[in-house]
C-alpha cells in the first residue's frame, strides 16, 4: 500500500481508503468485522464514514478499538440524519451552523468511541448558512482537539474557492480535503472543482470511483441489472444506455492492453490524476477489499492518462 499526504496538509492516507456506507446499510455485524479486518489487514488506513450512514459509526468504532492510533477515521455531518433513524435535534435545515455542528460533533465523538476525529468533513453546502460562521465551529473543534483537519463534499469549485478565501482572510482552519463523486464515466467536476482544488492545495477524496459498479465489470450490453446490484436498488436502470457501455468497453479493451483488469483502471487510474490523494471504494467481503487494494498497485503513465482523457471524454456536440 502507497501513502500520500492530503493535498497540501499534514495528513498521510493510504491511497485506496474504505468507505463504510455498507457497514451501516447493507452487511450484519460479521460481515463488517470481516470488511475492516480485511482493510487493516492490506494496509489500509483511511475509513471513510458519516453521521448519516445508519449504524456505521457505531459499528466502526467498535470495530476499530485497539488500532484507533494506527488508523484516519474521517466523518461527514450535514446530511438529514433523521431518515436513518438519528437525530442531533430540530435543524430546520441549517446543518453548518454552529449549534448544529456541536451536536452533530458530539454524537458522532460518542458513536466512534473516540476523542478525536481526523477528517471532519461538512457532507453537503449548507445555503441558508454563512461559511463563515461554519468554519469558525469547526476551527473551535480543532482547536479544542476534537478534530484533527476539515474536509468539504459535494462543494461545486466557486464554494471551495469561497471556503479557501474565508478561512485565509479570517484566520480560520480551511478544508484541505474534498470528497466529490468522480470517476472515469463521471468527469463534470473536471470543468470547476479540480482547477480550485489545484490552485489550493486541496486533495481530492473520490467517491463512487467504481460508477455504482458499472467500472466492476458487472453489467453487460443489453442485460438487466443484477438483482441487489446498486443501479437495480436504485431503479437507475436509464444509466446502462449504449454510449455508456461504449466507454465501459473501450475501458475495458484499454486495459487488457495493458495486461491489467477494467477494476485496476477505475481505481489505480483514478488514482493516478494529480489531485487525487485517496480512493475511497465500499466493499462487501475481504475479497473486495483485497480487490480494490490490488487494484490501486496499477500506476498509469502519462500517455496512459493521455489515452484514458480520450476514451472518456464525451465526442463534441
Amino acid at each position: 500500500m502507497d501513502f500520500r499526504r492530503l493535498g497540501h496538509s499534514g495528513l498521510v492516507v493510504s491511497v485506496v481508503g474504505l468507505g463504510t456506507n455498507n457497514l451501516g446499510m447493507k452487511l450484519d455485524m460479521e460481515q463488517s468485522r470481516e470488511v475492516v479486518h480485511a482493510a487493516l489487514d492490506a494496509g489500509i488506513t483511511l475509513f471513510d464514514t458519516a453521521d448519516s450512514y445508519g449504524t456505521s459509526e457505531e459499528r466502526l468504532g467498535q470495530l476499530l478499538e485497539g488500532k484507533r492510533d494506527d488508523v484516519v477515521i474521517a466523518t461527514k455531518f450535514g446530511s438529514d440524519v433523521r431518515a436513518r433513524g438519528l437525530s442531533n435535534g430540530e435543524d430546520w435545515g441549517a446543518r453548518g451552523s454552529r449549534r448544529y455542528i456541536r451536536k452533530a460533533v458530539e454524537a458522532s465523538l460518542r458513536r466512534l468511541r473516540t476523542d478525536w476525529i481526523d477528517l471532519y468533513q461538512m457532507h453537503r453546502p449548507d445555503p441558508s448558512t454563512p461559511i463563515d460562521e461554519t468554519l469558525s465551529a469547526l476551527t473551535e473543534l480543532v482547536r479544542e482537539g476534537k478534530v484533527r483537519y476539515l474536509g468539504s463534499s459535494n462543494f461545486t469549485g466557486w464554494r471551495v474557492a469561497d471556503a479557501e478565501w474565508t478561512a485565509r482572510t479570517r484566520n480560520l482552519e480551511r478544508f484541505v480535503s474534498a470528497q466529490n463523486e468522480y470517476s472515469w464515466l463521471s468527469r463534470t467536476l473536471e470543468a470547476d472543482v479540480v482547477p480550485a482544488l489545484e490552485h489550493y492545495g486541496v486533495g481530492l477524496l473520490p467517491y463512487f470511483p467504481l460508477a455504482s459498479g458499472l467500472l466492476s465489470g458487472k453489467y453487460r450490453r443489453g442485460e438487466a441489472p443484477p438483482e441487489g446490484s446498486r443501479i437495480a436498488a436504485w431503479g437507475r436502470e436509464a444509466d446502462l444506455t449504449d454510449a455508456t457501455f461504449d466507454v465501459v468497453e473501450a475501458l475495458d479493451a484499454f486495459a487488457k492492453e495493458r495486461g491489467v483488469e477494467l477494476l485496476d483502471v477505475a481505481i489505480g487510474g483514478l488514482a493516478g490524476q494529480p489531485t487525487v490523494s485517496s480512493v475511497i471504494a465500499g466493499a462487501t467481503s475481504r475479497a473486495q477489499v483485497e480487490r480494490n487494494v490490488r487494484a490501486g498497485d496499477w500506476t498509469p503513465t502519462a500517455e496512459d492518462l493521455a489515452q484514458l482523457d480520450k476514451i472518456t471524454t464525451p465526442p463534441a456536440a
